[in-house]
């Protein structure tokens, strides 16, 4: 895979200085050695500090953003540029203080020379597609700029009639070995040459286009293919069309990253599309056949007569192709259309004497009328009759019905009254004067007191007839 600076700190392209060293800090904080001994977060942690230091040098940074890598292989020119990490492991450690794995007695052994020729790294660059493109795949002009085969020496790095040579500092070994006593007896540390750089071999006269590292950097234009179906941060491998390594060793790989547009109708997910249409409510009721532009061709959408609001019509097979992690692709998606009604809020004076004209057609008005005042007279019957029931289902009904009032009156709700407080009223019956002893009834029930007050139905204004009649009976008789 392609070395994606920012997707390793977890930032956009255009993020600033102060983004990346926030990033940088407190992912080196989660990583660090002495908080995660984790293999996996040393490695993670080692890509990190890697990549903040290409995306704070803005020299760098600018190679990133052209598609290169300044910390691989193929990512400068000669004698630089090569990965700090790259090859570096436990065994490299060991060998720099035990000379390959030799402590005392002269038994090191190094590991010999590397090879000049190197593999090269892989590239990545972004391109933006519509959702239009993405639908029906394109093949487009990319230009790039990574590092190619001179042209010169065709990868040698030696100038036209020259070879490379053995090195003499380390006689073609890559390596310079010394000898320290210690406690331990001797210690014998490797370390790469200094003048070859570990390859065993040097160039008297280096190649004028390249200066010995068998590539340059250029700019190129390369025809890139993406099928049909990709989405938002897919990557399409280009395969030999990344770096070439150095002493013209075979090129990397370039990825092609998909950044979508937005669409201003469709919203996508997954294989499927969204999209909603607002309709009037004159067509949400009568039903109709509209037109809708998808993004191959133009469908019918049928309407049926009723349509509710957030009703859900899935058209199939009118979505995005499948595309698979193979590149191939296997069906269509579908293409969900959402309702929603448009209801008017300002009517002119025809409009609104066409609806309530419509309203008495349907018999809308006249049925919630008639309906709320049967109910209100249904259920006043129903309540006056149990009441009468009540009443003259047994001989105690009435004095029940009084006493609970005295209990109300005897023992009110609420804060209790000191002293020479001012008299409470019962409702409908005596009253009681609290002044240190109870005095009795003031007035005694009198034939009709003690019955509840007026009830009222909920669906009408005042007290029926028949409680009405009885309230002023009772107050006439008292």
């Amino acid at each position: 895979m392609a070395r994606d600076y920012y997707g390793i700190l977890g930032l956009r392209q255009d993020a600033t200085s102060e983004e990346i060293k926030r990033a940088y800090r407190k992912l080196a904080r989660e990583l660090h050695p002495d908080v995660n001994p984790d293999e996996s977060a040393q490695e993670k942690f080692r890509e990190v500090t890697a990549a903040y230091e290409v995306l704070s040098d803005p020299q760098k940074r600018k190679i990133v953003d052209m598609g290169g890598d300044p910390l691989g292989n193929g990512g400068s020119g000669a004698g630089g540029g090569r990965d700090p990490f790259a090859g570096f492991g436990l065994g490299d450690i060991m060998d720099a203080f035990f000379g390959g794995g030799g402590a005392g007695g002269g038994m090191g052994g190094g590991r010999g020379p590397r090879s000049r020729v190197q593999p090269g790294s892989d590239a990545l660059i972004r391109i933006e597609l519509t959702l239009e493109e993405c639908n029906t795949g394109i093949s487009r002009e990319l230009t790039v700029d990574t590092a190619v085969l001179c042209d010169a020496c065709r990868g040698s790095g030696c100038a036209d009639g020259t070879s490379p040579q053995v090195c003499d500092t380390c006689a073609g070994r890559g390596e310079i070995q010394s000898v320290q006593r210690s406690f331990l007896g001797q210690v014998v540390t490797a370390r790469p040459c200094p003048v070859c750089r570990g390859i065993g071999e040097v160039i008297p006269d280096p190649c004028r286009q390249c200066g010995g590292d068998g590539r340059v950097r250029a700019r190129r234009t390369i025809t890139a293919k993406v099928p049909p179906g990709v989405a938002d941060g897919m990557r399409v491998r280009l395969s030999g069309q990344g770096e070439v390594g150095p002493g013209g060793g075979p090129a990397g790989d370039l990825y092609v990253e998909v950044v979508e547009r937005p669409h201003a109708t469709f919203e996508r997910n997954g294989a499927d599309l969204h999209c909603t249409v607002r309709i009037p409510m004159t067509t949400a009721a009568l039903g109709s056949v509209l037109p809708l532009d998808t993004l191959d061709d133009t469908v019918e959408l049928d309407l049926e007569p009723g349509t509710q609001p957030n009703t859900e019509l899935v058209l199939t097979g009118h979505g995005l192709p499948r595309l698979r992690s193979s590149g191939r692709v296997d069906g269509r998606g579908d293409l969900h259309v959402h309702i929603e009604v448009d209801i008017p809020s300002k009517l002119d004076p025809k409009q609104t004497e066409l609806l309530r004209e419509l309203a008495n057609l349907r018999g809308e008005k006249e049925h919630v009328v008639a309906s709320t005042t049967a109910a209100a007279a249904a259920g006043c019957s129903r309540g006056c009759a149990r009441d009468t029931v009540e009443r003259h289902r047994t001989g105690l009904s009435r004095r029940l019905v009084a006493l609970g009032f005295l209990v109300r009156a005897r023992w009110p709700r609420g804060p209790a009254r000191g002293r020479g407080a001012p008299a409470r009223t019962g409702r409908g019956v005596g009253c009681f004067r609290r002044s240190g002893r109870r005095r009795g009834v003031r007035r005694g029930l009198g034939r009709g007191q003690g019955v509840p007050d007026t009830h009222r139905h909920p669906a009408l204004a005042g007290p029926c007839a028949a409680t009405a009649d009885r309230a002023g009976a009772g107050a006439g008789q008292g």
